[in-house]
């Protein structure tokens, strides 16, 4: 078994992999630290696990766990991994955004490996550190790659993607208030998001000479979670042409479908998937992808990058059901 550390236990992406991880057939929980619940039962910030599962939090760590999930705040793993030392057999995921861009990437020794499944399996299945990509990046990096993979990328891509409010953390803010954010709707960080970087260094991973704009607009939406992104770019192909490219790129990626039908968020809320349908109209294509945030953009991502670094295969404790009504 897969002995587990998960460091900043109380948020939603450590609900979410506490729930994955207690049924996933090859991992055990070994601790779960949070300074602010020590001795506390998870249920406590988790109330869906009351009866599911006996464990407390802690202020301790196992610094020979298997593997380790970062769960910090943006710009906190470092300092975390700085004040507690690990063994150089324990691999580690951040789910942060410390270690996702190429110039971040080195750190104490260590070369974190930015975890898309899609893109650096191999990679992947090679290293002992991984930065588990952003949510965002995520469903708008999935809708791209296959473009990008044949240089099919000319022009600006104009991107459109609302997230929920879990996307916001546990922590609350003006924005994130029920009296706030019901029944509203807003952008925020138009044109500047943190996650072009990494969207950015992808595509030019697969198409190095791509040197035109992502025009990014994210959106808060009125749901607790899920992310329904749309793209639309100039393209001469046609659409069986591109229907074709995009199959063919994830032929081999079990959580990810390629659709022309009008899809919803439904189809992949609580779920590991990712579901990408293309439509064309004149000379633009409009790609739509639909992520759960916490789940494909966060905590599920986690686990599959898990598998892959241990050897298991990828779905391993992720066939999740979405909930369709």
């Amino acid at each position: 078994m897969i002995k587990v550390g998960i460091i900043g236990g109380s948020g939603y992406t450590a609900g979410e992999l506490i729930r994955i991880l207690m049924f996933h057939p090859n991992a055990k929980l070994d601790f779960v630290y949070s300074t602010t619940n020590a001795g506390k039962p998870l249920s406590v910030a988790h109330q869906d696990l009351m009866g599911d599962i006996e464990m407390n939090f802690t202020d301790t760590i196992n610094p020979n766990v298997d593997v380790l999930f970062l769960c910090l705040g943006h710009g906190k793993s470092i300092s975390f991994l700085e004040n507690n030392k690990f063994s150089d057999n324990t691999k580690i995921i951040d789910l942060g955004n410390d270690f996702r861009l190429t110039k971040d990437k080195n750190f104490d020794g260590k070369t974190f490996v930015y975890g898309l499944p899609e893109l650096n399996k191999t990679d992947i299945k090679n290293t002992k550190y991984i930065a588990n990509p952003g949510c965002f990046a995520t469903a708008i990096q999935l809708a791209l790659l296959p473009l990008a993979a044949d240089g099919l990328l000319t022009e600006d891509v104009h991107i459109n993607a609302t997230t929920g409010s879990t996307g916001a953390g546990v922590s609350l803010s003006a924005t994130s208030h029920f009296s706030w954010r019901n029944n509203n709707f807003s952008h925020y960080k138009a044109f500047e998001h943190q996650h072009l970087g990494e969207i950015n260094q992808s595509i030019n991973q697969l198409q190095a000479s791509y040197s035109d704009e992502l025009i990014f607009v994210p959106n808060r939406g009125d749901f607790p979670r899920g992310i329904f992104a749309t793209l639309y770019t100039k393209s001469e192909e046609s659409l069986e042409d591109l229907v074709a490219k995009y199959e063919a790129f994830y032929a081999d990626q079990p959580f990810v479908t390629v659709t022309t039908t009008n899809i919803n968020m439904k189809q992949v809320v609580q779920t590991n998937k990712c579901i990408i349908s293309l439509l064309k109209k004149g000379n633009r294509v409009l790609i739509t992808s639909v992520i759960d945030n916490l789940l494909k953009g966060a905590s599920g991502q986690a686990v599959q990058n898990m598998n892959l670094m241990f050897g298991l295969d990828e779905t391993t404790g992720l066939h999740l059901k979405p909930c369709g009504f």
